[in-house]
């Protein structure tokens, strides 16, 4: 008797990849400058965090943009970015409000880019309205505002006449057509990002400014939110210092705008007068 054995493949074992996970680019990236904000910081951002992840509508990410702080804030922040999901850290080592959202902005992949105050003064219902124009594509650039109807503030008479003052210097020395420059409640499409970035000169207070400025001048469109604001009492901010800051960027702006205007007008005239051409 002749017995037969059927041989079955043996299968082979491969050597597996690791798996890449990839987790999509966030809509919205809202970045919050710090300085030396070790007593406000964890608060703040552990209500934003809880905030977007109860009510938002939108995939995002919040980076603290800490630059040059002496005290343990970053520290906090590195921390926090282990605690909680979704929070990122970058450090600078030079100080500038406007030069740590020139960092957080030009690397995010965000669709939509914004940022707000550390001390949260503008109430945080007014976040979806902000960016919402933005990413649906009818709006380039979003502002809270304080001064327009609707808005409600509290804050102390001197702040309030001091922005009022500043936002009427910016209609006069700049034909401003935004009501509120200084709301630390801003959002930008990412598009428009490199271009305005390009050009923006200041890194400090004025970096709102100019911004908005280059915005309208580009032909942008602004979009504005009124928003319920509160003073922070404890803020460190030397409005006399900051308030001349932004002075001599409104003298350069205005200096820039009338250059402009003289070499367009002297083209102008030159291209209608073969007199005057070489």
């Amino acid at each position: 008797m002749t017995s037969s054995t059927t041989l079955l493949p043996v299968p082979v074992r491969r050597r597996s990849r690791p798996i890449e996970v990839r987790v999509a680019p966030p809509e919205v990236e809202i970045v919050i400058p710090v300085y030396n904000e070790r007593l406000a910081l964890e608060g703040s951002i552990r209500r934003l965090h809880g905030f977007l992840t109860a009510t938002f509508p939108f995939s995002w990410r919040i980076v603290i943009a800490d630059n040059a702080s002496t005290d343990d804030t970053l520290a906090i922040a590195r921390r926090l970015t282990y605690e909680l999901e979704g929070v990122e850290a970058i450090h600078l080592l030079a100080k500038g409000r406007g030069r740590a959202l020139r960092a957080a902005w030009s690397q995010s992949p965000a669709q939509v880019v914004c940022y707000m105050d550390v001390d949260l003064s503008t109430d945080l219902s007014a976040l979806l309205p902000l960016v919402a124009p933005l990413l649906s594509g009818h709006s380039d650039v979003a502002i809270g505002t304080r001064l327009a109807r609707g808005a409600r503030v509290d804050r102390c008479l001197k702040r309030e006449l001091i922005s009022r003052a500043y936002n009427r210097i910016l209609r006069l020395a700049l034909r401003a057509r935004f009501s509120d420059a200084q709301c630390g409640f801003k959002a930008v499409r990412a598009d428009a990002v490199p271009d305005l970035l390009a050009d923006v000169r200041d890194e400090e207070w004025f970096f709102d400014t100019e911004l908005l400025v280059l915005a309208q001048r580009r032909g942008l469109r602004i979009h504005e939110v009124p928003v319920d604001w509160v003073e922070d009492t404890d803020s460190r901010v030397d409005i006399v210092s900051t308030a001349l800051a932004d002075l001599r960027g409104v003298a350069r702006l205005a200096l820039h705008r009338e250059r402009r205007a003289q070499r367009e007008s002297l083209t102008l005239i030159s291209s209608k007068s073969p007199m005057l051409q070489p």
